[in-house]
């Protein structure tokens, strides 16, 4: 791969230890990959922030760049293994806090901000069309990649890290124009009526596409938290993080449907339901927010919960980032929901807190969500906003 001058110097160790590492891993990502060059990016986010991954051969990586590393571009952080200021409501061990602080006390010192989001997207740290970034968080790549439009790879923790050091990546993969055509055509002509059933669609767009990057028909309309939830999905069960929809992402215009074509309907969307919901009808937590809640669930959160309150045998999480619950704060969505017995869970969500052995039961909105509490030994259930609370009210799947 061809470097610059300076790049060389980078690589040489002019620049410190950390940039001198960090070089070493891009430049060996370029030569696997095949890439020319290194390409400037707009910003950088950053996964693996969590200590319940990480563990202390990951805090002792983290500390030895933080030594003399500093960011070069707007770099944000992928959620944390706890709420970093409301952990003991959350019954997070106080060792593993410790150590989670000190993690994230090594990120502050590299210049990152502690956003703690699997959205960056919703708080600051929004690219635009066409632009060259390199994050990591396999939801927010689909959502950069396809909703956004920008260009990014599917960069794991130390790859995002050393390009927010350098301030570049290689080249390769969806970086490249010829690697974003789509190659799949999936019509869909099951119904779409609540959130969970765009987790639905994602678990079969994923399954059926596996590696192929899908160009998606029949859809008419979707908002941001559906596009959302689909991008969460769509990645965790098949592996490409772009996906084009007709007439409602950008670019879909642009390229021909390919010949290769399936057709989800309404039997398959009930069999990714049939796939992902387990037989219980005991909940023992339930949790909104895979990916993090935008204001827009708190609020419809809050507004079916209201005079409610959360059954004594259930724990209630609503995971979303702080600065969405700081505003809940204002608009005074918080209060209603802690009056019902729920709790926010910022910083955090159920894939990366330290949950296995906690609780028997999830319900979720998230397919995404499902698939990791699975990871973490409790039956799942998924279904609308609507269903989920009232398991939350009742202690009951109905």
């Amino acid at each position: 791969m061809y470097l610059t001058k300076n790049e060389e110097k980078m690589l040489d160790g002019e620049e410190g230890y950390a940039v001198k590492k960090s070089m070493e891993i891009l430049v060996a990502l370029g030569n696997i990959y095949g890439a020319e060059k290194l390409i400037d990016v707009g910003s950088v986010q950053i996964s693996g922030v969590s200590y319940h991954n990480l563990g202390d051969a990951g805090l002792e990586f983290l500390d030895e760049l933080a030594k003399d590393g500093k960011v070069k571009v707007l770099t944000t952080l992928n959620p944390a293994g706890m709420d970093l200021e409301n952990w003991q409501n959350l019954g997070i061990d106080p060792e593993f806090a410790r150590k989670q602080k000190l993690v994230i006390d090594a990120f502050s010192k590299m210049g990152i901000i502690v956003s703690c989001t699997c959205t960056p997207y919703l708080i600051g740290n929004l690219p635009r069309y066409g632009e060259h970034i390199a994050w990591a968080e396999s939801s927010a790549v689909t959502f950069a990649n396809s909703v956004i439009g920008a260009k990014t790879n599917r960069e794991g923790g130390p790859s995002a890290l050393a390009a927010a050091f350098v301030g570049k990546t290689p080249c390769y993969g969806l970086h490249l124009d010829e690697n974003r055509v789509p190659d799949i055509q999936v019509e869909v002509t099951a119904e779409l009526s609540k959130i969970s059933d765009w987790g639905a669609l994602g678990y079969c767009i994923g399954k059926a596409a596996q590696s192929k990057i899908p160009y998606i028909t029949g859809i008419k309309n979707a908002s941001i938290d559906e596009l959302k939830s689909f991008c969460a999905s769509v990645v965790t069960f098949g592996s490409k993080p772009l996906f084009y929809m007709k007439d409602i992402t950008p670019a879909s215009e642009k390229v021909n449907p390919p010949t290769e074509k399936v057709t989800i309907d309404k039997k398959a969307l009930q069999e990714a339901y049939d796939a992902i919901n387990d037989a219980t009808e005991d909940i023992d937590f339930v949790c909104i927010g895979c990916p993090h809640a935008s204001i827009k669930e708190i609020a419809q959160i809050a507004n079916l919960l209201e005079g409610k309150k959360i059954s004594p045998t259930t724990e209630f999480w609503v995971a979303s980032s702080r600065p969405a619950k700081q505003l809940a704060d204002i608009r005074g969505y918080t209060k209603i929901i802690e009056d019902a017995g729920g709790k926010f869970a910022c910083d955090t969500c159920m894939a990366v807190a330290p949950l296995k052995g906690r609780f028997k039961a999830i319900a979720t909105t998230s397919a995404k969500g499902c698939y990791y509490s699975r990871h973490n030994l409790m039956l799942t259930k998924m279904g609308s906003l609507e269903e989920c609370i009232q398991a939350g009210v009742t202690g009951k799947w109905s």
